[in-house]
């Protein structure tokens, strides 16, 4: 199969990333965008790419392989049930869905008619989370027994001027940044049965928390905390301490996951490592400390890399719908047992 024709929907902050890694990789070529937007026909124009006002206009334009959708939540699904019943397969940037339910239909549909689909959860083709699971493969750690996790950094406030609806209840932290650390909690340790939260919304005052904190039970019968807030002047964020996002300052210094289990634990993203190896775990007993090279790479390209393999029919998608699925509905069950103050399973029916 020669260079790929993939169609980008959405024009946003991510959706030019996915332009950019697209038109960087030589097996793809972007063939066709559509936004609304008033820039976009000139950032087409640009890129000398033909520009369409929506999905339905573009799929009766242009023949394309592949579609990659950065389009605003609620238009999620339909979009993507509108590239399936083409035959097209699918990037779609997490979340999945606006809603469970939402999500749920489009599992239901891939399971009843098949089709591709791959959710952007980009970490997961990153290098360092691939390196921590080599290190915990290798069973050094022992059994996992806790988790401590944290997305704390502060959003300014322009962020909250610009948009006013970031104000109010359902664009909080919980649930426009704790899905890209609830996939990556299940990346590391599995699946999560029951969360408990609380959540503040004292120092801005406004509608939608700023600070949350979390308790979380994994399958595996190991527990964890996690504290999120985009109002805390801190470094322990994913994107601040893993250095994959360049336009945040990197602190390479700092981690933003521990791993502990009976045997030794693990710092993320620095791969630093404390064991007992063969002596008697105690903690009179010195810790064999190391740190683990890296590979660097740009996981907004590695995905995309692997987005063309899947047009090409060699490969699974690496994060299927119904791991988006699974992630909305941790997501969901943190902000259930917040306003409730009761343990939430995420797999309960609501």
């Amino acid at each position: 199969m020669g260079v790929l024709d993939i169609a980008l929907l959405g024009l946003g902050a991510i959706g030019r990333e996915h332009a950019r890694v697209l038109r960087a990789n030589p097996q793809l070529r972007l063939a066709a965008v559509a936004d609304p937007g008033a820039g976009a026909a000139a950032l087409c124009a640009q890129w000398q790419v033909p520009h369409y006002p929506d999905l339905a206009s573009l799929l009766a334009g242009c023949r394309v392989d592949g579609v990659v959708l950065a389009t605003p939540n609620t238009q999620h699904v339909e979009q993507t049930l509108q590239c399936l019943e083409r035959g097209l397969p699918v990037l779609l940037e997490k979340p999945i869905a606006h809603s469970v339910a939402e999500a749920q239909r489009l599992v239901a549909h891939l399971d009843a008619h098949g089709g591709q689909v791959l959710i952007g959860h980009h970490r997961a083709h990153s290098a360092i989370l691939a390196a921590a699971l080599e290190i915990l493969q290798t069973g050094s750690l022992g059994d996992l027994v806790c988790v401590l996790g944290s997305a704390t950094f502060y959003k300014p406030d322009d962020y909250f001027a610009q948009a006013s609806w970031r104000r109010e209840p359902g664009a909080g932290p919980i649930l426009i940044n704790l899905i890209h650390e609830v996939h990556t909690l299940r990346m590391l340790c599995g699946e999560i049965e029951e969360v408990q939260a609380m959540t503040s919304t004292r120092r801005r005052g406004f509608a939608v928390e700023d600070t949350a904190s979390i308790s979380l039970r994994f399958a595996s019968g190991a527990l964890g905390s996690f504290m999120l807030s985009d109002v805390a002047a801190s470094a322990r964020s994913w994107e601040q301490t893993s250095g994959e996002n360049p336009a945040y300052a990197h602190y390479p210094d700092e981690d933003c996951y521990v791993l502990s289990g009976t045997r030794g634990s693990l710092n993320v993203p620095t791969l630093r490592t404390k064991v007992y190896g063969d002596a008697l775990p105690s903690w009179f007993t010195p810790f064999r400390q190391a740190q683990s090279p890296c590979a660097h790479w740009d996981p907004l390209e590695r995905q995309m890399a692997h987005f063309a393999e899947l047009v090409q029919g060699r490969v699974a998608p690496r994060v299927s719908a119904r791991d988006g699925l699974m992630n909305l509905q941790v997501v969901d069950a943190i902000a259930r047992a917040a306003r409730s103050g009761a343990t939430v399973r995420p797999t309960e029916c609501h």
